[in-house]
């Protein structure tokens, strides 16, 4: 039995290890004197890359206010090249990870003074009980506080120049930095430029092995064994234990050493750039200088660092400050780089702790599945979270980012006396097929979109409920990739839609409770990196956003280089685009300079979308009157060249005039008419063919006057594509989807390789949404079966 239970035990000591770890995690988030930033926090959630900064540098290295311009370059670093920035520190006597920028300021500015401490492990309770008794002190922290923190808060990775190590004269002294004794306990992985150049090196490396730490540096492109750093200087002469080829081969070793749940630590030494390193012979004088002048004036213990660096400053006349501040920069760019490879891995190969893959890697986007039992799908008490969900590498590109809605849909169809009535009564009881699906107008066009082979990424809100967990759980065993959904606990509940739906099963009725999606977040957190790691060919953007993360999504679009598709949803939520005031709609701009390149309003969507602009005076700029002069639409028979082109109702209905008046701002508009097919309006560059080609010259209304704006504005086409096939009331099944449907079939065809013409597509996207309405889904998916050849 004994045996038995020791060979359980070895088989889940990882486990164990990771839940101890977890809980002592739970009950330091608990603690008064400890505090993770909610974007920090959220990123650790999300299984994101996440790279932890020490304090030290600024309160105790780099003079005020150099240190506050080396504190935001650093973070912007991070952020750059795809992470979440955890700079860690001691403020008001609470220590910190994640500081925001007033914060960052205010311990920065503390640097000097003499209330402000160098903080290690040793120091962290001393200086937050001190906090706690009324004493409100700062402190910068060093690796070894930063290490000590960052694990509490569960980050893995720490950026920083140079790691402490054995003094000269340490077998004597005992004077050996809390640095190295942390790595030996506390498992995180520090990026440095080796250890200081006046330590002994050779002790460090013999005190890190006896720790167990492992040890390895960067070979940068040369072969064979190589040196290990010494911090300003790119060579030591002492040769490191270890040789590591690349970012991507550090990240294995973390995750191998996370998942062996090792407790120690990991150091990864990153050679300073050969341009900026110091020849090895000068600074061997100068240090001999230093540690002279160290000895004469009694620095000794932690007043002995600062005294020798500050000395060799001095002696070099500034040249190890110019060093210091490149290979710091380059050690947080090459932790980042490795944080970023380190998701991606637990992401692709997370395993759970019986060993049963719960995920698969990108494979998933060729078909195979996610095998999920069915407790862990739907079970009340899941703890199912968007990382565990995650099917797909976190640095995977994606042909086109679809955000918005993911919501549970409820569709109740009339089943009555079809003979008397085809609509419920009012006030009453009504009987119906009451059926539920997944939904959402974001996820039901990135299911679209997933089911016709294009790499797609979602980007919504679910809570913590059964909902949102009963979601997430369908998305990933669709193959469909979750990281860009966050999951929130604030009380609110995951979105849903309910549709009353008449006996040919036209929509009657609609509630919608998509009050989640309207929380205020903070864009850059939450999603801007993840835009900018995917880099779409196409971003579709749903109107169940508040407006402020709306004209965010667009215009973080259009920056990224992505063309742009707005859904307006409904005829209250459209008018979100040209909300009157705000930043946007100065934003907002006419062709060349537009930011939204497609919109498939219905045609009261589009009445209200023509409303709003006005409102918003859009139609007073110049912009807007340059572009609708170079048109070249007259006025005089105009009416008749609509009804030629669309018919009377739809003139007198005024859709082809909205349409065209939109258009400077969106220069494709595909509205949807229902059983009427779709009125596909464009406004055409000069050289577009249909200009001059005969098979097109029914569907232009008109042509540019050659003068103003001619090199951008060729002409106007518009052109009233008849329903692909009107569907016997008998066989609709549901038509929740079907408009969502439709747009999910475009842009998969406009986001191809090889993309198509708009105007190919229409019929296309019309059959896609026929096989919809035939289908129990809110997206079919039969579509799969559509061709775009």
């Amino acid at each position: 039995m004994k045996f038995f239970a020791s060979r359980i035990w070895r088989r889940n000591s990882g486990f164990m290890v990771k839940l101890a770890v977890t809980q002592r995690r739970a009950s330091s988030l608990d603690s008064p004197f400890f505090r993770v930033s909610e974007e920090v926090q959220a990123a650790i959630e999300d299984r994101a890359p996440v790279v932890a900064l020490e304090t030290t540098i600024y309160t105790h290295g780099f003079p005020y206010p150099e240190n506050v311009k080396l504190a935001a370059d650093l973070e912007s670093l991070v952020r750059k090249h795809g992470a979440i920035p955890a700079t860690i520190g001691v403020l008001n006597g609470v220590a910190r990870v994640g500081i925001t920028s007033a914060e960052l300021n205010e311990l920065t500015a503390s640097a000097g003074k003499h209330g402000t401490r160098k903080l290690s492990r040793r120091d962290l309770a001393y200086i937050c009980g001190l906090g706690y008794s009324g004493q409100k002190l700062n402190g910068g922290t060093t690796i070894s506080g930063t290490m000590v923190l960052a694990h509490m808060a569960g980050v893995k990775i720490l950026a920083t120049g140079g790691l402490g190590g054995v003094h000269r004269g340490g077998e004597k002294s005992m004077d050996i930095s809390a640095d190295l004794t942390e790595l030996g306990r506390t498992p995180i992985s520090v990026i440095s430029s080796g250890c200081k150049s006046f330590l002994d090196i050779p002790r460090t490396l013999e005190f890190l092995e006896t720790q167990g730490v492992g040890v390895g540096t960067f070979s940068d492109g040369r072969k064979g064994d190589v040196d290990f750093p010494a911090f300003w200087t790119r060579e030591s002469g002492i040769p490191s234990p270890l040789t590591i080829k690349d970012e991507k081969e550090a990240a294995a070793i973390i995750y191998a050493q996370s998942t062996l749940g090792l407790s120690s630590g990991l150091l990864f030494a990153s050679p300073i750039s050969a341009k900026f390193s110091i020849p090895k012979e000068k600074m061997d004088i100068v240090i001999a200088q230093a540690l002279q002048d160290a000895d004469k004036v009694g620095a000794t213990g932690k007043d002995n660092t600062p005294f020798v660096l500050s000395r060799i400053r001095e002696l070099t006349h500034g040249d190890t400050v110019t060093a210091n501040r490149f290979l710091i920069e380059e050690n947080v760019i090459r932790g980042t780089r490795i944080a970023v490879q380190l998701a991606t891995l637990e992401i692709e190969s997370h395993r759970s702790p019986d060993g049963d893959a719960r995920l698969v890697s990108a494979s998933a986007k060729k078909g195979q599945r996610i095998k999920l039992s069915s407790s862990s799908v739907l079970a009340p008490n899941s703890n199912v979270t968007s990382s565990k969900l995650e099917c797909l590498s976190y640095s995977d590109s994606a042909d086109v980012i679809v955000a918005g809605a993911l919501a549970v849909d409820l569709s109740c169809d009339f089943d009555g006396n079809k003979e008397s009535s085809i609509s419920p009564q009012l006030e009453t009881s009504n009987p119906a097929t009451i059926t539920q699906t997944l939904g959402g107008v974001g996820q039901n066009i990135a299911t679209a979109l997933h089911y016709l082979g294009t790499s797609v990424r979602l980007c919504s809100i679910v809570a913590d409920d059964v909902a949102g967990s009963s979601a997430l759980a369908i998305l990933s065993e669709r193959g469909l990739s979750s990281a860009g959904i966050k999951k929130i606990k604030n009380g609110l509940r995951t979105a849903q839609y309910v549709a009353v739906n008449n006996a040919q099963r036209e929509l009657v009725l609609a509630m919608a409770d998509m009050k989640i999606l309207e929380r205020i977040l903070d864009f850059d957190i939450s999603w801007k990196s993840y835009l900018s790691i995917c880099k779409p060919r196409w971003l579709v953007v749903d109107a169940n956003w508040d407006e402020s993360t709306l004209h965010k999504w667009i215009v973080a679009g259009r920056a990224s280089g992505a063309m742009v598709a707005y859904e307006p949803v409904s005829v209250e939520k459209s008018k979100r685009l040209f909300a009157q005031g705000g930043e946007f709609n100065r934003a907002v701009a006419a062709v060349p300079h537009h930011i939204i390149n497609l919109a498939t309003p219905n045609s009261m969507e589009l009445a209200s979308m023509y409303t709003a602009a006005k409102a918003a005076e859009l139609f007073e700029r110049d912009d807007w009157w340059q572009v609708m002069n170079a048109m070249g639409l007259s006025s005089s028979g105009a009416r008749d060249r609509l009804v030629a082109t669309t018919n009377a109702k739809l003139v007198d209905e005024g859709v082809p005039q909205q349409s065209i008046q939109l258009l400077p701002f969106i220069p494709s508009i595909a509205t949807k008419l229902g059983r009427d097919g779709i009125l596909l309006t464009q406004l055409l560059s000069p050289g577009d063919d249909r200009l001059t080609s005969s098979a097109f010259a029914q569907y232009i209304l008109c042509r540019s006057n050659g003068r103003d704006h001619s090199d951008v504005v060729g002409g106007v086409y518009m052109r009233l594509f008849r329903a692909a096939e009107q569907v016997p009331e008998a066989e609709i099944r549901s038509v929740n989807g079907v408009g969502d449907t439709f747009l999910g079939v475009v842009i998969a065809g406009l986001a191809r390789k090889n993309p198509k013409a708009l105007v190919d597509l229409i019929d296309i996207a019309q059959r896609g949404s026929v096989m919809t309405l035939r289908s129990k889904e809110a997206v079919s998916p039969k579509i799969s079966t559509l061709c775009f050849s």
